[in-house]
């Protein structure tokens, strides 16, 4: 009885350090020498991608290539760069795909309106469905409706009764009943 309570405490211990060891995050200390370089730090590193996490910015990334790059930057704003020689220093190194967001270019053009493209060809296109199959059944309709009114008028005239009864033949005579299929199987 007196080891349940023990065994929970030990497993509750065990399960705290276990949390506590995956929430320790490296964390980069940086000295500053003013508050603004610090902030412009802090944003230069949320523009930019880590290239070995992929959807993490540098200030998120836990990577060893994100550190490397905040240390750069963090280097290049001490030796009084400015943050468009800072972009362009990582844009020549790592190419467009270290922008988080990336610019508007001629090959990024379709990442950029790809989306609602797709969007309005996917609406053209149910549109075209929508469309092709209210007339598909219109015209079921009208076949219909105009089978019934021959079938039901008695007022033709003998020359239309006539092509009546040569259209009716010839359809019983490209497709034959049913019916006979259905006799034969009967019949195995």
């Amino acid at each position: 009885m007196r080891l349940f309570p023990v065994l929970m405490k030990s497993l509750l211990l065990v399960c705290t350090m276990a949390f506590a060891m995956m929430a320790v995050a490296q964390v980069d200390v940086f000295d500053f020498e003013t508050a603004e370089q610090e902030e412009r730090f802090r944003q230069l590193a949320n523009e930019f991608r880590c290239p070995m996490c992929q959807n993490a910015n540098l200030t998120h990334s836990t990577g060893g290539v994100a550190a490397d790059l905040r240390r750069e930057i963090y280097n290049q704003i001490i030796d009084g760069r400015t943050d468009e020689e800072i972009e362009q220093f990582m844009l020549d190194r790592y190419g467009d795909f270290i922008l988080y967001r990336p610019r508007l270019t001629v090959q990024t053009i379709l990442l950029w309106f790809g989306p609602a493209l797709f969007f309005i060809i996917g609406i053209w296109v149910v549109f075209g469905i929508i469309k092709r199959s209210a007339a598909n059944s219109r015209g079921n309709e009208e076949d219909q409706g105009a089978e019934t009114a021959a079938a039901g008028s008695e007022d033709l005239t003998a020359d239309e009764q006539a092509r009546l009864d040569r259209l009716l033949a010839d359809k019983l005579a490209n497709n034959p009943s049913t019916d006979d299929d259905s006799s034969d199987d009967s019949r195995r």
